[in-house]
């Protein structure tokens, strides 16, 4: 049954941290004020620092702002290595940063750019985070996904990570978010096999107006987002509270893709089953190891199976 969940109904969040990542603009930025509102410490996550300090001049409370380019591992690292040196621990990571970009590019490490940003940098700053995350303080990492990751068959190309230079921008966007689905899926597997306290949670904003959607690639794209947005799309606010509803609600389910109706009026907070390709185990299980190979952060790996008798 969907869950009628107002901003109001945010528990208070006095004493607690969160890392929001893309944090400068869109829900990230909804997100950090309203979080801070309610007494949370926010770190702003942000590629472009001064950006984020203006934003930051605009929303009431205690927030921070770092950088933080999810593309570049060095720069994950880099960031995660600041929190660890200054002793701080944390309660909430969002992944919220996405990017759609219409050429095709690679990262500093010579990976497909939007994959890079989209998953590999979300799965090492996970990984370098998730022993900093407080055991008594209702640990959560939420990744944002799209409901887009369904109208691809198959998954994220993992024998390519450089990517095709033609495919289009559209197809790169929807392998990366099944990358993210599949992702968040398995990390809640895997923290619940491991015993952690920390939960992972997958939530969308369904279609909700953000930057990304002022830069559409080409004419059919350019229609796609504007019929669409007059249609379908909601305030950045509206498109938030999914995300803060998995952040913070004691009633929020895992294992489940959390997120509204395609009905705009709809605020209602819909518990729908993950469906393939991002239920597939046995191909989130090599996602991860090929993220893991890829960033050279490794955690929660499963345990080799023990040799057989002779």
């Amino acid at each position: 049954m969907p869950v009628s969940w107002t901003l109001d109904e945010m528990p208070d969040q006095t004493d607690r941290t969160a890392v929001i990542t893309g944090a400068s603009s869109g829900l990230g930025l909804v997100a950090a004020g309203q979080l801070a509102a309610r007494g949370a410490t926010v770190i702003m996550a942000v590629r472009d620092v001064a950006k984020g300090e203006r934003a930051r001049a605009g929303i009431a409370g205690h927030l921070e702002v770092r950088r933080l380019d999810l593309a570049d591992l060095d720069s994950v690292r880099a960031f995660a290595g600041q929190l660890r040196d200054e002793g701080r621990r944390i309660d909430l990571l969002l992944n919220n940063a996405g990017i759609s970009a219409a050429r095709h590019q690679h990262s500093p490490q010579g990976y497909e750019q939007v994959f890079a940003t989209n998953h590999l940098g979300h799965f090492a700053l996970t990984g370098l985070l998730l022993d900093l995350f407080r055991a008594d303080r209702d640990p959560r990492v939420v990744t944002v996904g799209s409901g887009f990751y369904r109208l691809l068959r198959g998954g994220p190309d993992l024998d390519d990570l450089a990517g095709d230079p033609a495919a289009s921008s559209g197809v790169r966007y929807i392998r990366s978010k099944q990358a993210n689905m599949l992702f968040g899926a398995e990390l809640d597997r895997r923290l619940r096999r491991a015993g952690s306290p920390v939960r992972s949670y997958l939530a969308h904003p369904g279609m909700a107006r953000t930057p990304m959607q002022d830069q559409p690639d080409g004419p059919a794209e350019w229609v796609v987002t504007r019929i669409g947005g007059l249609l379908l799309a909601r305030s950045p606010l509206r498109g938030t509270i999914p995300l803060l509803y998995a952040a913070t609600s004691p009633t929020a389910e895992t294992g489940v893709f959390l997120g509204p109706s395609l009905r705009k009026w709809d605020s209602r907070v819909h518990a729908r089953p993950i469906a393939a390709p991002g239920d597939d185990r046995i191909l989130a299980g090599r996602l991860w190891q090929v993220s893991e190979a890829a960033t050279g952060i490794r955690f929660l790996s499963a345990a080799p199976d023990p040799a057989p008798h002779r």
